[in-house]
């Protein structure tokens, strides 16, 4: 796979704990402005439809294909737009914090179950137990879902690169406590750590976009979802950075230019110890 240049949206939404309809509709209206602004990808965040860890999840999450995923769907297939976004999903008894990636016609190409799950909702969402990519006309794209990314589960992001992604794309949901101050922390130094060491290595471009507002019950009640959504480019450039705050709604653009992978199988070994890793 060649080069491919195009335009990516990342659609830093509010999200409002268990309010699916509400949620849904201010997706699909990013959706079409994103198409609008002539972008050939969006981009929203983690469990977009009831907020990340809220405990309706257990009577409201619905299966895959289901009514919230066809509402995605659907907006992709209008806009003619390929959609990654995090959904609740509901396999039997079992609840997943799910990641789908959408092509243009509406049909589900990816389907991502979070790994990496926080041990204060452990009890909430069952582990995801696979790891896929997608060939596109724009690359090979690969998913995973915000802690995925974490500095010390890198080796899914690796797993991800070593079957050929070219591009990483995360919905996330990125929270600190109602007190936290940003002049005096500013948020997002781990992303940019995980997401620069990826981008360095393999010459893809890593973007993850989180939600806004407050997060109204559950595990995390009373924190609050503050964007900073992050797009990282080959050699770990910083294509964009969202604003930070529980009100910092937007749709930003960002030009993306995917490399070819320069090297596969086992040549990969060879490729990263040349620029200093001695990882697995």
């Amino acid at each position: 796979m060649g080069n491919a240049q195009f335009k990516l949206a990342m659609a830093q939404m509010l999200v409002e704990g268990g309010e699916a309809k509400a949620n849904l509709n201010r997706a699909t209206g990013m959706i079409r402005d994103a198409a609008e602004q002539g972008c050939s990808v969006a981009v929203l965040p983690e469990c977009l439809d009831l907020g990340w860890a809220n405990p309706v999840a257990r009577d409201l999450a619905q299966p895959i294909p289901g009514p919230s995923s066809d509402t995605l769907c659907q907006a992709a297939r209008e806009s003619r737009i390929y959609v990654v976004a995090g959904l609740t999903e509901r396999t039997g008894e079992r609840i997943h914090d799910t990641a789908l990636l959408i092509s243009p016609d509406g049909q589900i190409l990816l389907k991502h179950r979070k790994i990496n799950i926080l041990t204060d909702v452990e009890g909430m969402y069952s582990v995801g137990d696979r790891l896929a990519v997608a060939t596109t006309p724009l690359g090979t794209i690969g998913i995973d879902i915000c802690a995925d990314n974490f500095p010390d589960s890198l080796t899914l992001g690796h797993a991800l690169a070593r079957m050929g992604s070219q591009i990483l794309l995360s919905p996330c949901s990125w929270a600190v406590e109602a007190e936290h101050d940003n002049t005096v922390e500013p948020y997002g130094s781990l992303w940019k750590k995980s997401y620069t060491s990826l981008a360095k290595l393999y010459d893809m471009t890593i973007v993850g976009v989180s939600n806004v507002g407050w997060i109204n019950a559950g595990a995390w009640k009373g924190r609050k979802c503050v964007g900073c959504s992050l797009a990282v480019g080959p050699g770990g450039q910083v294509l964009a950075q969202g604003p930070y705050g529980e009100k910092a709604e937007c749709l930003m653009t960002v030009p993306v230019d995917l490399l070819p992978r320069s090297a596969v199988g086992t040549e990969i070994a060879e490729m990263l110890r040349s620029k200093g890793y001695e990882g697995p």
